[in-house]
């Protein structure tokens, strides 16, 4: 087994289009490919439950397609430089190449792994497969990072467009010896809560799932992605997000199958439906650019003046609003879909996050966290920037005080109540012009329909218009 090379699969669970894997083909040594389970090093933010489910599926479906190539997947846990040195002594392996992460806590133990390595002769390749670009590569022109989006992808866009994606290897050069491996029932990563029967029908984690769900995308909701994408009542999104946290899918897949098409004869409603979700993938680039330059925001607010807002403490309201209590519609609608299937629409994310911490004025990490533990595309890059852009304190946050009118937003973007009427059915038989405000309904109305308010559905946890004018209050005192 002299000379093999050891791959080191972290959040890039796809064979194609994955650079580590094809530096360690080029050597032509054996390949053995890794994967490491260590938690405790993912600081304060170790996976959720979501996201453990979605691993576990995805690594069973990894093993298979190695082994379909004449490999396997070898799981080992504990510290990752212990696992990785006692891989090598086993094997006799002599070089070990991963793609890189931008999380904090990742980019200093890579670093420290990669310096421990080397000192012991080991030949290191770190490869970029998560991103367009570079973050430590995007800058202004004073060379300091961005903190806008329009400009940072405008810059990003006057670069040189991502090459292709490479196709997988048909094999891989086997080691005379495999070393042992860690059965995955033994990294207990299903979530104790049995929450994932839903997500069962809804998602297809592997790599086979995320090509699926890129192509059915290209096929059906990607032209009228520009006017579909803000209404939750029918799949107007691409849903490629947790395919592409756990890199099931590469963003330059993403582009060049979307918009690397570039130059072939499109029409005006294509080409501005393309643009539009590329958008999209942009502002995912823009939340890497974000952590990696400001490795504190998921625990500090970019916008320093933001860490002395008057955050409030009310763990009743907070616990109403993980079920999905509040006594609105469109927020329980989507915080009842987050705990049916470890998902939620963008648009409804946003009105969910607002009535956190507009209306409740509840700190944004509670938000984050949940959101952390619930999510199968829970992303701390994207989380971090999501829940600071809703509480005004992060980056692009501008205009800060803006407010979310969640029965507003609900008839603008659910006007029938086809997504209240799935996720909260003791509404579903309300007429379309209460759906969204069963707390103003006619007694006559809400008996006709079989609600009792406070009973069958809750009265609202705050009155909006109120909360709006306090929190509006709140904001106008940090922002002298």
């Amino acid at each position: 087994m002299s000379g093999a090379s050891l791959v080191w699969f972290r959040q890039d669970l796809r064979l194609q289009d994955n650079p580590a894997l094809e530096a360690s083909v080029l050597r032509g040594a054996p390949v053995i490919p890794i994967y490491l389970w260590a938690p405790e090093e993912e600081g304060r933010w170790p996976l959720g439950a979501a996201s453990r489910w979605w691993l576990r599926l995805s690594l069973e479906k990894l093993d298979r397609s190695l082994r379909r190539i004449g490999s396997r997947l070898i799981v080992r846990r504990g510290a990752s430089l212990a696992s990785l040195l006692q891989l090598r002594a086993e094997t006799g392996a002599e070089a070990i190449f991963w793609n890189r992460r931008y999380e904090p806590m990742a980019v200093q133990r890579d670093q420290d792994i990669e310096r421990s390595l080397r000192q012991e002769g080991v030949t290191i390749g770190s490869h970029n497969a998560a991103l367009l670009f570079e973050p430590f590569e995007i800058s202004k022109r004073d060379g300091t990072p961005f903190k806008v989006f329009t400009p940072f992808w405008r810059n990003c866009l006057a670069r040189r467009p991502p090459a292709p994606p490479s196709p997988g290897p048909a094999k891989l050069p086997q080691p005379g010896r495999w070393p042992p491996s860690d059965r995955l029932e033994e990294l207990r990563l299903p979530p104790a809560v049995n929450w994932a029967r839903d997500s069962q029908s809804t998602w297809r984690p592997g790599e086979a799932g995320a090509r699926a769900a890129l192509e059915k995308f290209l096929q059906g909701a990607l032209l009228d992605y520009p006017t579909s994408r803000d209404h939750p009542d029918f799949i107007g999104t691409s849903r490629l997000s947790p395919h592409l946290h756990f890199g099931e899918l590469s963003p330059r897949q993403v582009w060049h199958a979307v918009g690397g098409r570039l130059g072939r004869p499109a029409g005006a409603g294509e080409a501005i439906a393309e643009e539009a979700f590329l958008r999209e993938i942009g502002w995912r680039e823009f939340a890497h650019h974000i952590l990696f330059h400001f490795p504190n925001t998921p625990e500090k607010p970019l916008r320093v003046k933001f860490a002395s807002f008057p955050w409030m403490r009310r763990p009743t309201d907070l616990k109403a609003w993980q079920c999905g209590r509040t006594g609105y519609p469109m927020v329980d609608a989507g915080m009842r879909e987050l705990l049916a299937t470890g998902w939620m629409h963008n648009r409804v994310r946003m009105v969910v996050a607002s009535f956190l911490v507009k209306d409740l004025r509840i700190h944004w990490w509670e938000g984050a966290r949940w959101f952390w533990d619930t999510l199968v595309d829970a992303d701390l890059a994207n989380n971090t920037l999501g829940w600071q852009w809703s509480a005004g304190c992060g980056a692009d946050a501008a205009p800060y005080f803006r407010i979310f009118n969640p029965v507003t937003q609900g008839e603008r973007f659910d006007p029938q109540g086809a997504y209240v009427r799935r996720w909260v059915p003791e509404l579903a038989r309300l007429p379309d012009k209460w759906i969204h405000r069963p707390f103003e309904a006619p007694a006559s109305v809400l008996t006709a329909a079989g609600v009792r308010m406070g009973k069958d559905y809750p009265s609202p946890l705050v009155d909006h218009s109120r909360a709006r004018i306090l929190a509006l209050s709140a904001l106008s005192e940090i922002s002298g």
